[in-house]
């Protein structure tokens, strides 16, 4: 009774000491530690975490309670919780887990998704319309930065209301693997596959081919 009138109250939370330093969780969900950014789970954006190192890694722990609002991952869970475990890595080389962003445009490979070209305007559509060689010639050439897109893109329709929107799409995709996208590749790629040529001896336009 009288030892219980001079203690203070034990706190309800470990003395954070003990959990690492403190980080502030970017708008990229990614906390930096030896000016190395490692990744956070969703919903710990502008939240302070701690970190500390275990051996070859990097803990990350969060106090669930003191979120705004609780994310779904952590459906089950309170208080003081590890987040994230990352392998210790150097300046220059971040890691990044991709399990952190579930709406990011890649796969689960860490490959990203190709585009999905939208048309915005009528002529775009007609493009478009044309198959899935326009729809690689559009990213292919966008990547390669060619010049002069939308008016190839006018061209091409133009040539497919003469010789047949198949040939002209399979043209655009051949276009669009060996990355030829000058004035007049087009034209030139529909004239070579009319004598009956295949793509078996594609040749890329790569340094490899370059003078």
């Amino acid at each position: 009774v009288e030892e219980q009138q001079r203690l203070h109250v034990a706190p309800t939370a470990p003395h954070t000491t003990a959990l690492g330093v403190t980080r502030t969780v970017g708008t990229d969900q990614t906390i930096r530690f030896g000016s190395v950014r490692y990744s956070t789970p969703p919903g710990l954006v502008g939240a302070e975490v701690w970190v500390r190192v275990a051996g070859q890694e990097l803990v990350v722990v969060a106090d669930l309670d003191v979120l705004p609002t609780m994310p779904v991952w952590a459906a089950g869970r309170a208080g003081l919780t590890e987040v994230a475990r990352h392998r210790l890595s150097t300046p220059g080389n971040p890691r990044i887990d991709l399990a952190h962003y579930l709406d990011h445009p890649q796969d689960p490979t860490g490959a990203p998704r190709p585009p999905r070209p939208r048309p915005r305007s009528a002529a775009e559509k007609d493009f478009l319309a044309l198959g899935a060689g326009a729809h690689a010639w559009l990213v292919e050439a966008s990547a390669a930065g060619a010049t002069r897109i939308r008016a190839k893109m006018a061209a091409a329709v133009e040539l497919a209301a003469l010789i047949g929107d198949g040939p002209v799409d399979a043209a655009l995709g051949v276009a669009a693997a060996a990355g030829r996208f000058g004035e007049g590749d087009l034209t030139a790629i529909c004239d070579h596959q009319a004598t009956g040529a295949t793509a078996a001896g594609l040749v890329a336009a790569d340094e490899t081919h370059s003078a």
